[in-house]
């Protein structure tokens, strides 16, 4: 079983309607969507929900009134300014302000009182879910909340145990863009992963910044292009850094507006008439099956 992430340096590069194009192709795998703070894979795929999961994120922290002897030690330890005293009308009182609380639990620890309690905090929830093309494993984060990178983890958990489940050929995971705590969470130990660019000056920059994170961790990584037409020139300087850096460098998509009229009417590209896009992502699909083969030659995806 191989697991594919596919990843952008920014957002917009059309990593979502390209990796909704992948499950198609892909006769036996399960789907995942890692970009947990905005997950929108479920747009085109309309998955029907089997299973739900509550995720808890971290603590949360709270002042019991009637212990605090208000020596306030927890306000000069709390290093994000969170824990506070305010007047109310009967003197003052020390509070926790829950949003820039980290529940690093500092403060708790610290009271010589212990009139800090904690509970866990529900942080989002996470989905198991039937699609027209196989099982789905995906999470929403809770407005506001924290430890996107745990949930990651949480929702790659549970596509490892359902793709073993569903004695399943291989993950595909839709990766958070950019290159941070969600995407590192995402990549960390996979097989492959596949990078989605645009040729644009921030495209180019953020290709570079990703590719540099995917080398850092030791993944074999591919690029594709998506509407490379738009700038060939770039397109071009892509290319070369492609063949500079040893990334295997898988394909073009050109610019068309169906990619927008599809995910308009919740499809992918293979559910609606374009057979130019349709051969330009099979033939990256098909690079992209070689190079898993070569990284793990035990594998094969059908």
């Amino acid at each position: 079983m191989n697991e594919i992430v596919v990843i952008s340096g920014k957002g917009g590069t059309g990593k979502t309607s390209i990796v909704a194009s992948l499950a198609h192709l892909a006769s036996n795998s399960v789907l995942a969507d890692c970009d947990v703070d905005a997950a929108d894979l479920y747009l085109i795929l309309t998955p029907e929900i089997k299973q739900r999961f509550d995720f808890y994120g971290g603590n949360r922290y709270e002042i019991q009134q009637d212990i605090c002897s208000q020596c306030l030690s927890c306000v000069e330890v709390c290093e994000f300014s969170a824990v506070e005293e305010t007047e109310v009308e009967n003197g003052l009182k020390v509070k926790i302000d829950q949003i820039k609380c980290e529940g690093c639990g500092v403060c708790a620890y610290f009271c010589p009182e212990d009139a800090i309690s904690s509970e866990r905090n529900k942080s989002g929830e996470l989905f198991i879910a039937d699609t027209r093309y196989g099982s789905m494993v995906y999470a929403k984060l809770g407005i506001a909340e924290e430890n996107s990178g745990k949930l990651v983890a949480f929702v790659r958990e549970h596509a490892k145990k359902t793709s073993a489940e569903n004695n399943a050929d291989c993950i595909i995971v839709d990766g958070s863009p950019g290159i941070g705590c969600p995407v590192i969470s995402s990549i960390t130990g996979a097989d492959i992963v596949m990078i989605v660019t645009e040729p644009t000056v921030s495209g180019l920059s953020d290709m570079k910044r990703v590719s540099q994170l995917a080398r850092h961790f030791k993944i074999p990584a591919t690029l594709c292009i998506n509407k490379w037409d738009i700038n060939p020139e770039i397109s071009n300087e892509i290319v070369k850094h492609c063949r500079e850096h040893n990334i295997t460098f898988l394909g073009k998509i050109s610019y068309d507006v169906s990619f927008t009229e599809a995910q308009v009417a919740g499809k992918n590209i293979y559910e609606i008439d374009n057979e130019k896009l349709q051969d330009e992502i099979r033939t990256i699909w098909n690079n992209l099956r070689r190079e898993v083969e070569k990284s793990c030659p035990q594998e094969q995806i059908k």
